[in-house]
């Protein structure tokens, strides 16, 4: 049934990426605006792709939450050298666009921003799947029975002799059979009095 309902949600998602790519080539990317409309529906498609796994059963089907280390570790770097693939792309002569142009050059590796501008796709695409993989899930929350109170013999010593109950009326585990309880006490017990001499 795990495999079903993962392999299930994965064709689902995949259908649903291809149609968000399918929608961005029908946008104008020349304009600003249209350029960040497409690479937000491909980033989209990634994240869709990625959810598809937690939705499927990935993990325990619990509530999704955010890991903080993968968003940190993982996802911060990727979204930082993404965008600034992304940007360098951008039409026009914004801001960004010529900032990270500017930065490009100054840390001589113009050339190869200029070379990863052709797959900008790919890393608009990358945001979103890695951006899904900073999710995960706990599984279900359960309540855990507190542990049944125990009795040592130690703590038996310095209580009243005789039967021992716990509060239920149902005699402590720990407590002694009453042939130690009278071997304890002092007293012989009953499967040896005969054999005991008195003088």
């Amino acid at each position: 049934m795990y495999g079903l309902t993962r392999a299930t949600t994965t064709l689902i998602a995949a259908g649903g990426a291809g149609l968000l790519i399918w929608f961005a080539t029908q946008l104008n990317a020349e304009h600003v605006g249209g350029f960040w409309a497409v690479y937000g529906l491909i980033a989209g498609a990634g994240l869709l792709m990625a959810l598809s796994q937690l939705l499927g059963g990935w993990t325990k089907w619990g509530w999704p939450r955010l890991s903080a280390t993968v968003l940190l570790t993982a996802f911060i770097p990727v979204a930082i050298v993404s965008l600034w693939i992304i940007l360098a792309a951008e039409p026009g002569s914004g801001w960004f666009h010529q900032h990270v142009l500017s930065w490009s050059s100054n840390l001589h590796i113009q050339g190869l921003v200029n070379d990863l501008t052709e797959y900008v796709p790919v890393f608009a695409f990358g945001i979103g799947l890695v951006f899904g993989y900073c999710f995960d899930t706990t599984g279900p929350r359960r309540e855990v029975a507190p542990p049944a109170a125990t009795t040592t013999r130690r703590g038996l010593l310095g209580r009243r002799r005789g039967v021992d109950a716990d509060r239920d009326g149902v005699p402590a585990a720990d407590e002694p059979v009453t042939r130690d309880r009278a071997a304890t006490d002092g007293e012989v017990p009953v499967e040896d009095r005969d054999r005991v001499t008195t003088r």
